[in-house]
């Protein structure tokens, strides 16, 4: 038995993304891979939240707010990249995202290759 958390949806998103990045190619903003992947995530039957906000607070003021790319039927965030590899500063946002939202998944998404990137980040 797996203990990868929501292992089956994953691979549903990494599936959509590599279905995006074949057809759209490398060299594109994140942006236009984002709003193709709500696409095709829809197209498969999933429920996706597009830059939902999420109030940040301290001491009882709202001091911002965090706005996630995708989350993917209420149970995993999915980040856009187009770099040239993930670095530490996309992990701890991951990070926080998780923390702010109570999920347990993140999924970092890297278009920039012809081949697809992908790193998940558990909380």
């Amino acid at each position: 038995m797996s203990d990868l958390i929501h292992e089956k949806l994953s691979e549903e998103i990494i599936g959509a993304a590599m279905t995006v990045l074949n057809e759209l190619k490398p060299g594109l903003d994140e942006k236009l891979y984002e709003n193709a992947l709500v696409i095709e995530l829809q197209e498969r039957g999933h429920q996706i939240d597009q830059q939902k906000t999420f109030k940040v607070e301290f001491k009882g003021h709202e001091i911002g707010r965090l706005i996630p790319d995708l989350i993917v039927d209420d149970l995993v965030i999915v980040d856009t990249k187009v770099a040239t590899a993930f670095n530490e500063n996309h992990v701890t946002k991951m990070t926080g995202y998780l923390t702010k939202t109570g999920l347990r998944l993140a999924l970092l998404l890297n278009f920039k290759y012809a081949k697809l990137q992908w790193k998940r980040v558990v909380k």
